[in-house]
């Protein structure tokens, strides 16, 4: 077999995973999406090591030990991006990334106040207890 074919089918299963980051909302999407950029790498290592062992003397097979590894970090990447995914949702109620991005620190539209909305900063800390210290490393 051609080195070709191996090499195309990882690239579009790498353009499909990127898309698949760059477009889609729902983490659980994301993570699925990563771990296809992860197989198509997999596939090229596989592809490449196979290529390789015909041209050298002695098969040394890293290409597919290196694979080996990164289905283990993948894994292990994807079962605690699950359980981070689920703890959000929970707590949340959404596994929309932008949603998530707008309420990361309590800081949306709901949580202000409209008292302190025309307070300069330095008394909007006072109130809160901060000190400007505190404010500029938060």
């Amino acid at each position: 077999m051609h080195l070709a074919y191996p090499a195309v089918l990882s690239a579009l299963l790498f353009c499909t995973g990127l898309y698949g980051v760059l477009a889609r909302r729902n983490a659980i999407l994301v993570l699925m999406s990563v771990e296809l950029m992860l197989n198509a790498v997999n596939l090229n290592l596989v592809a490449f090591d196979v290529w390789l062992s015909k041209t050298a003397e002695e098969t040394l097979h890293s290409g597919q030990a290196l694979t080996l590894f990164t289905i283990a970090i993948a894994a292990a990447e994807i079962g605690i991006g699950l359980a981070i995914v689920l703890a959000v949702h929970r707590n949340r109620g959404t596994a929309d990334i932008d949603k998530l991005r707008d309420t990361t620190e309590g800081h949306g539209p709901d949580d202000r106040d409209d008292s302190d909305s025309e307070a300069p900063p330095a008394e909007q800390a006072a109130r809160s207890g901060r000190t400007g210290k505190a404010e500029a490393t938060a």
